[in-house]
């Protein structure tokens, strides 16, 4: 739009111009007008996360944007953030299927979300969902009251508590288990969980004496039991198989109409989140202390279970290589747990 900043001066000086031209039979030359390049509207993102690896990546920027919001200064502890910090609506949730159909409906913009509901998304969406970054690698191991686990293979014929059924433990689970040769329906009794603290539970009542447990919940579960040893690291596992991927836990992903509307509030949102979680892994001790004042997990418990965390944020084509290895491994085992195929190149988002 024309900006007109003329004083009234200006303003006389220019019409006596006009009645001279006029009058010596000149035509007025018209200035052609310069457009301003349009400016993308703010946008308050809305992001949701589970209560783990995720919302602990992201516990800086969420209370940065906490103070924001309440025009208050960011602090100088915070200041590898960028200056201009955004404000976000951030919602936390025990399990993912709280959060996809509020990613669905779009009461959400951004959810982090086990990987390959992500690909499930993008199948039942139509390739209306796409994945910004990897914000977990492998944080899953399996613990035991006891030591009759050594190997994958130890857990033939065993009973055993999870939960994450139809998300990434029960695939990465399934796929290590017939690597090992394990008949994963058969050959083991997998008690499924709505949560993982239900599994913690069961161990520490002597329902269960094996489980498959993410962190930081290996470590609320040692805290309640001394005598609870880590049998196995699924990553380790994974990694032993050298099948050229990576076991992936957790993915950051948006509703592509967000992204298309708002490409540079998703820029910055990246950007702030690579530097929360920067900054998560070099101060434990500090990020451990907002980790329990939002509820996300005890404090105690956080500065124990950071370091075996592995929380990342890998964005572009490393997301891609890495994202795309994982999921066809899952693919290859059962395409049902991608939602029926490989998604397309338009899921990985800044992808080349």
């Amino acid at each position: 739009m024309k900006k007109l900043f003329r004083s009234a001066a200006v303003l006389a000086l220019a019409a006596a111009l006009l009645v001279s031209l006029t009058a010596c039979g000149k035509e007025q030359e018209t200035q052609p007008e310069t457009e301003e390049p349009v400016q993308e509207a703010p946008a308050t993102l809305r992001v949701g996360a589970l209560k783990g690896p995720t919302a602990m990546g992201l516990v800086e920027l969420m209370k940065a944007s906490d103070l924001v919001s309440a025009g208050e200064e960011v602090p100088q502890a915070y200041d590898n953030l960028p200056d201009a910090v955004d404000s976000y609506t951030f919602t936390l949730a025990a399990a993912a299927t709280e959060l996809a159909p509020q990613l669905v409906k779009g009461d959400l913009d951004i959810a982090c979300v086990p990987a390959n509901l992500a690909a499930t998304l993008y199948q039942q969406t139509e390739g209306e969902v796409v994945t910004l970054g990897i914000n977990t690698l492998g944080v899953l191991y399996i613990v035991e009251n006891g030591n009759a686990v050594q190997s994958l293979a130890d857990l033939e014929g065993k009973t055993m508590v999870a939960s994450g059924k139809d998300s990434t433990p029960e695939y990465a689970l399934r796929y290590l288990l017939e690597e090992n040769g394990v008949d994963p329906d058969t050959g083991v009794v997998i008690d499924w969980k709505n949560e993982h603290s239900e599994c913690v539970s069961a161990l520490a009542s002597g329902a269960a004496t094996i489980a498959l447990l993410p962190q930081p919940f290996v470590t609320v579960a040692e805290s309640k039991m001394p005598e609870l040893r880590t049998a196995l690291d699924l990553t380790e596992q994974w990694d032993a198989l050298d099948n050229g991927s990576a076991l992936i836990t957790g993915v950051v992903v948006a509703r592509r109409d967000v992204v298309e509307a708002h490409p540079q509030a998703v820029e910055r949102f990246l950007e702030q989140y690579a530097a929360s979680v920067d900054w998560v892994n070099a101060n434990t001790a500090d990020a451990a202390a907002l980790i329990g004042e939002y509820g996300i997990v005890d404090a105690a418990v956080a500065e124990k279970a950071l370091p075996a965390c592995n929380i990342v944020c890998i964005t572009g084509s490393e997301m891609k290589e890495k994202l795309s290895g994982y999921l066809q491994v899952l693919c290859d085992a059962s395409a049902d747990s991608v939602g029926g195929a490989m998604p397309g190149d338009d899921f990985y988002y800044g992808a080349e």
